[in-house]
């Protein structure tokens, strides 16, 4: 017997027989091959041999409920899928800011004015009869006078110099709104006596406390002779 294998045949093996497998199709379609005179039927025979076992392939696993994708999808080439339920809770990052109320930032803006203001007053001279009556009305209490006491006040100072903080007598050199005679006595109250409105009335009134008592007594010696 000769020892050539033929597909689908019988093989005799050291004195028996064993059966071969059936060749399945495509083993059947590509043995013919070798009697095939061109490179070009031989390489579309191929085609279609894979393209039928693609075929085949594909629906075995799609009857194993198996899905066999056509295309191969690199990592870079497919998007992310997001997915919330319905009610998802959603937070937002948010950013802490601070609030004041209305009076408080009045407050805050009232009190840089006012010390704006104390320091220009250390430099140069500001006459403001109105804002030295202010001031001079709140510091009443710390001499033990009430508010009865302003207008007086108001009186005695308006004849000495209107409360005009530069205001200087040109025959005696009194000087400020008290009129200090010498003008350098205020320093006692502070070293810009010279243009600060405040410092001169802090001065004036300690000295009307010493001297007079009140306001309305300095006013009543001032009427008598025309100085106090």
């Amino acid at each position: 017997m000769s020892n050539t294998m033929s597909l689908g045949t019988p093989v005799r093996q050291r004195g028996r027989h064993r059966a071969t497998t059936p060749p399945s199709r495509l083993v059947r379609i590509t043995a013919g091959l070798g009697n095939a005179t061109s490179g070009r039927y031989r390489n579309a025979v191929v085609a279609a041999s894979l393209g039928l076992v693609t075929a085949v392939s594909g629906g075995a696993a799609a009857s194993a409920g198996q899905l066999t994708p056509a295309l191969s999808m690199s990592p870079e080439n497919v998007s992310p899928q997001i997915s919330a339920t319905a009610n998802a809770k959603i937070d937002f990052a948010r950013t802490a800011v601070g609030s004041i109320s209305k009076a408080q930032a009045d407050q805050e803006a009232a009190a840089a004015a006012a010390a704006a203001k104390a320091e220009l007053l250390k430099t140069q001279p500001v006459n403001d009869p109105a804002g030295a009556q202010a001031y001079a009305a709140s510091q009443l209490a710390k001499f033990g006078w009430g508010q009865d006491q302003m207008q007086a006040l108001i009186t005695l100072w308006n004849r000495e110099s209107d409360w005009t903080t530069t205001a200087e007598n040109a025959s005696s050199g009194a000087y400020g709104i008290a009129q200090a005679l010498p003008g350098g006595k205020m320093s006692s109250a502070g070293d810009d006596w010279h243009t600060n409105y405040r410092t001169q009335i802090d001065w004036g009134l300690g000295y009307i406390k010493d001297r007079y008592g009140s306001p309305s007594n300095a006013l009543a010696f001032h009427y008598a002779h025309n100085w106090y």
